[in-house]
């Protein structure tokens, strides 16, 4: 009898031991910090975005959340090594398009694939917009585009990364206006700014938010979008006066290859919750930001499309 609630205590033992450590391998995500990457300099929308949502998130997921930065090649340092990182979802990273489908398209010394990137979401987009110091001599789209064409090759004109939003804005107004200007690519659009102010850059083919935060220094001559922004009407766009030219940047978050998909699902869950928090989003959309959100399924699909629409433009432009 002994032996048998001995034997009965030992296994108990040992049920309760595979309990707790079954239990710990179970355990609910996340269980300590996550590091959200941003692969653009400080102060740029990337970053801004993130540290809006920075409190939102560790509210919403129960942990902190750090963020941290890994910058270079257009945002290609941080993506190439978030596609290497564990995927225990501990690391996520900010991402844009149409960056990781341009990159890898047009150079071979990316790091990685669009394939490679695992986007959980997109939660907002920000419209190109041509802009030049408020002092310029450009008044207007027309007086800018005037010069260009009496003077090929002498406008500079600053923007986010190469092979950018910023940067195909660039040569797509280029070729819708007949004109040849010289698009010069910073690590960010908080490198790009303080050359613009600093006369370094005679304008810049930058953000909507760019534009918002430094009303009093940049002269907005067009937007890129189809329709006038309620945050800018007064600022033409680009179609209306003539030029068939839509263009501008999405953000989202990704992880890396192979991370489980309930981790996925719960991070685009956080990131949704947020973008749907009022006050998160009233002060997004004052600063120039347009609030979307495509799920993991959504992505997948929105990725495909604006890959084909992009390859359509490189060949079409013969930037390929």
């Amino acid at each position: 009898m002994r032996r048998l609630v001995t034997s009965l205590t030992s296994i108990l033992v040992i049920l309760a031991i595979f309990g707790m450590f079954s239990g710990t391998a179970k355990a609910a995500y996340p269980e300590r910090p996550i590091t959200y990457v941003i692969a653009f300099n400080p102060g740029g929308e990337s970053d801004i975005t993130a540290r809006a949502q920075q409190p939102h998130l560790e509210k919403i997921l129960g942990t902190q959340v750090i963020i941290t930065y890994k910058i270079g090649g257009g945002g290609a340092v941080g993506w190439s090594e978030i596609v290497r990182t564990k995927p225990d979802g501990y690391t996520i990273c900010g991402h844009n398009i149409p960056h990781i489908i341009l990159q890898p398209l047009q150079r071979k010394d990316t790091g990685y694939k669009t394939s490679d990137i695992n986007t959980v979401c997109w939660f907002e987009a920000t419209p190109n917009m041509l802009v030049v110091p408020v002092d310029s001599k450009f008044k207007t789209l027309d007086d800018f585009v005037k010069y260009a064409k009496e003077h090929p090759g002498q406008i500079t004109l600053g923007g986010s990364g190469s092979y950018s939003a910023n940067h195909l804005g660039t040569v797509e107004f280029n070729e819708a206006a007949g004109i040849d200007t010289v698009y010069i690519p910073f690590t960010g659009s908080g490198d790009a700014v303080p050359a613009f102010l600093g006369g370094h850059v005679t304008g810049l083919m930058t953000y909507t938010t760019m534009a918002a935060n430094y009303k009093d220094q940049m002269r907005p001559l067009a937007v890129a979008t189809e329709e006038r922004l309620s945050l800018f009407p007064d600022v033409p766009t680009f179609k209306e006066l003539g030029y068939d030219f839509v263009e501008g940047a999405y953000r989202g978050i990704c992880v890396p290859p192979k991370t489980p998909d309930e981790i996925v699902n719960k991070l685009a869950d956080a990131f949704k919750q947020v973008n749907e928090t009022p006050e998160y989003k009233e002060m997004m959309e004052s600063m120039g930001f347009q609030m979307v959100f495509y799920g993991p399924e959504e992505s997948k699909k929105f990725v495909e499309e604006r890959t084909e629409y992009y390859k359509r433009i490189l060949d079409k432009l013969e930037m390929k």
